[in-house]
């Protein structure tokens, strides 16, 4: 008897964290009234723009406020209908069924595009390939399913490559009717001045530690209310970067970080083994992630402090080490190359540059 074949995984989702909805399934939205309301008065005058910029650090909830006013408009397709002229928000009953099928993946209006899973590689593709954004050219060219309006996320434009970049463009200059484009970016400025150009920018607030204190239990994340504290003060405004801390052990991390950095220019060779191990296991993507961030802090810091103290010279080496640790994590992510040697040398860079 032939054998039955081993059944398929689902490939996993680029911004998921344990423990946490993702931003399609999620109901709330921490800390954006300002934003939010700024779409919903956008949609009921009758001319919206047909594309927006979503700006702002990562984390600080642009995909949940994207797919929230995905939702609503696929809700409410007439922007001079009743329940749009009285909306105080762009809150959707999660049971209605737009929202259902948005939060399966599967409603037919609404396209979302992000860095795709790289099935052989068991790992998310580097970029947001030019094939992605091509997809929008059936997507629009087909007949929308209900009420007429499409929509597409792009998950986020700071991961484009040039191609991709340019096959937006094009379809940001000759847009379908009744189209949207939600473009997330985490460094607005950075985008192709001629995508900028048209689109309305919409930017988001960093939250409060409070905001992300409160928000942490809120959407799921349980722990120690004084951790949640901790957490939110070293999250810079990102309600995810704080889940992903708590996650973690965040705090953790950065305080053994700050403990060797309090050696430099000596490096602890047995602590920076034992912190290169504990972010680089298996499983560990968000600890390295975390520590890559930390590291990247710990250099800009340390140049603030040097020029301060003894002048341009010193702070030039602690930013050649913070570039140091951009080359040598974005080698190490292309070439796949060992996690824990990439850490190690993060750190002697920084040792280095505390003997200048």
């Amino acid at each position: 008897m032939a054998r039955a074949p081993a059944p398929v995984e689902a490939a996993p989702e680029i911004d998921e964290i344990d423990g946490v909805e993702l931003p399609r399934r999620r109901a709330e939205l921490f800390g954006q009234v300002e934003a939010e309301r700024t779409l919903l008065e956008a949609y009921r005058s009758g001319r919206i723009h047909h594309a927006w910029i979503l700006g702002g650090p990562k984390g600080i909830g642009k995909a949940t406020l994207a797919f929230r006013f995905a939702r609503f408009v696929l809700a409410h397709p007439d922007p001079t209908a009743a329940e749009v002229a009285r909306a105080t928000s762009l809150a959707v009953d999660m049971e209605h069924p737009v929202a259902r099928r948005i939060a399966a993946g599967a409603h037919g209006d609404l396209l979302h595009l992000r860095r795709p899973w790289d099935e052989k590689a068991k790992r998310f593709k580097t970029e947001l390939p030019v094939d992605e954004i091509r997809r929008t050219v059936g997507f629009f060219g087909s007949t929308a399913g209900e009420g007429g309006w499409r929509i597409a996320i792009v998950d986020s434009a700071d991961e484009m490559n040039a191609n991709a970049a340019n096959a937006l463009l094009k379809i940001l200059e000759e847009p379908p009717p009744r189209s949207l484009f939600l473009v997330i970016s985490h460094a607005p400025g950075r985008l192709m001045a001629t995508i900028r150009s048209r689109c309305r920018r919409l930017d988001l607030a960093p939250l409060s530690p409070h905001a992300i204190a409160a928000g942490l239990g809120a959407i799921g994340i349980s722990g120690d209310p004084r951790a949640f504290a901790a957490a939110a003060e070293l999250a810079d405004g990102s309600l995810r970067r704080a889940a992903t801390l708590i996650s973690a052990d965040g705090v953790g991390l950065k305080t053994a970080l700050d403990a060797m950095m309090a050696r430099a220019p000596d490096l602890d060779l047995r602590a920076a083994h034992a912190f290169a191990d504990r972010v680089s296991a298996r499983g560990a993507d968000e600890a390295f992630d975390i520590a890559v961030d930390f590291l990247g802090e710990a250099a800009v810091a340390a140049a603030e402090r040097a020029l301060a103290i003894r002048g341009v010279a010193a702070a030039a080496a602690f930013a050649e080490a913070h570039d140091e640790i951009g080359r040598i994590v974005a080698r190490t992510d292309a070439l796949n190359l060992d996690r824990k040697a990439a850490i190690l040398a993060a750190l002697r860079a920084l040792a280095e540059a505390a003997r200048n």
